[in-house]
């Protein structure tokens, strides 16, 4: 692996760090509403962000490579309403798949498969995140004024849970 793709993965290692505190932050919003479930959703997400840190963390030093660690940017900690938590948050992971594209393209540039199987499993996964958001931002939409549904989707995010594979 080059230079240029380590300090790369470094990025993406550090911006999924950030990308954790940015959903602590949309938690400590709905728990300041009240609304634990989905306090509890965005708590879970920023778990799934850290484990995709540690996992980047752990390849770099499979590799031979040392992780570096950077400073974290001041996340939003303001929001006009649930939606728009989802509708950022949903930006946020479209943001995220962009990056994984790049280094993608980057691994293919220098011919590093073993990076490449290495992302595919991240770019899966930002299928998956992209859908979890754009669905739930479309329930959001949908029971709009419905107090009854709104809460429904709390009670049901507030089992939301994260196990992470066996291994990194």
């Amino acid at each position: 692996m080059n230079d240029g793709l380590a300090e790369a993965l470094n990025e993406q290692m550090n911006f999924e760090f950030y990308s954790a505190h940015v959903y602590l932050a949309m938690a400590a919003y709905c728990s300041g509403e009240s609304l634990d479930g989905f306090a509890n959703f965005f708590i879970v997400q920023a778990e799934e962000e850290r484990f995709h840190a540690m996992k980047i963390y752990k390849f770099l030093n499979d590799r031979g490579r040392r992780a570096t660690l950077s400073a974290l940017g001041e996340p939003n900690n303001e929001y006009a309403s649930i939606l728009d938590t989802f509708e950022q948050g949903y930006g946020h992971e479209q943001q995220n798949t962009k990056r994984f594209y790049n280094l993608s393209d980057l691994a293919i540039n220098d011919r590093e498969h073993a990076t490449i199987n290495f992302l595919k499993w991240f770019i899966d996964e930002q299928v998956e995140e992209e859908a979890l958001f754009d669905n739930i931002i479309h329930k959001l939409k949908r029971i709009d004024k419905d107090s009854n549904a709104f809460y429904m989707l709390d009670a049901e995010f507030a089992g939301r849970s994260f196990t992470p594979p066996a291994a990194l």
